[in-house]
């Protein structure tokens, strides 16, 4: 057994601290990065709820539910950045891949102290893998809601669709994971060939998303 909330005030208190000796656009980062970790401690609280109020099996809670619950509240704060501060693009996806960075690295750091570090493919497949993911699903989101902005189409139904489209990778990655053989190895390769492919557009179109 690990209390994540104790591994949660060790990583913080010094993210924290930091912020304080920083520039603006690292201040944001290092921000919306604390923000992803409270994000993946409270999703856990609500998934774990969930699956022992309901009595969901856990591979089908990874692959049906936990995926939206985790999708919606890494959304709420990129969501609620956008209508108050207003920010550029350039800063939303700033924002969006510290969220991303954040929850996946508190996620990783949980899984490995729980199930152990010893293992170099365990912990590649945790780091490349699993944390690539996350990172890509709250880029697909904020590519989304940018699309949006920029068409003048900023709506209940254009953000529910941004998030649609998420959560549907997200839970892909988790079924696909799930199993054994051929259909793994191919779930491990998409977080990172998505992130690749998302990158050539942004990096090309940089002005754009300004």
């Amino acid at each position: 057994m690990i209390y994540s909330e104790n591994i949660f005030i060790c990583i913080v208190v010094p993210l924290f601290l930091a912020i304080y000796f920083i520039s603006d656009n690292a201040k944001s980062f290092v921000g919306s990065f604390i923000v992803g970790m409270i994000i993946c401690l409270v999703s856990a609280y609500i998934s774990g709820y969930v699956e022992y109020v309901l009595a969901f099996d856990h591979e089908w809670m990874a692959i049906y539910i936990t995926p939206i619950i985790e999708e919606i509240m890494k959304a709420i704060p990129l969501l609620m950045f956008m209508f108050i501060f207003e920010p550029d693009n350039k800063t939303m996806i700033l924002i969006a891949v510290g969220l991303g960075a954040g929850f996946a690295t508190f996620e990783n750091c949980c899984y490995l102290l729980e199930n152990g570090a010893d293992s170099f493919w365990y912990v590649i497949i945790r780091g490349v893998c699993v944390g690539v993911m996350h990172i890509v699903s709250m880029l697909l989101l904020c590519y989304g809601m940018i699309l949006s902005k920029k068409f003048n189409a900023v709506s209940v139904p254009a953000f529910a669709g941004a998030l649609s489209f998420s959560m549907i990778y997200h839970s892909l990655y988790n079924l696909l994971v799930s199993i054994p053989g051929a259909s793994s190895i191919i779930g491990y390769c998409v977080p990172l060939a998505t992130a690749i492919l998302l990158y050539i557009p942004y990096h090309t179109l940089r002005k754009e998303l300004t």
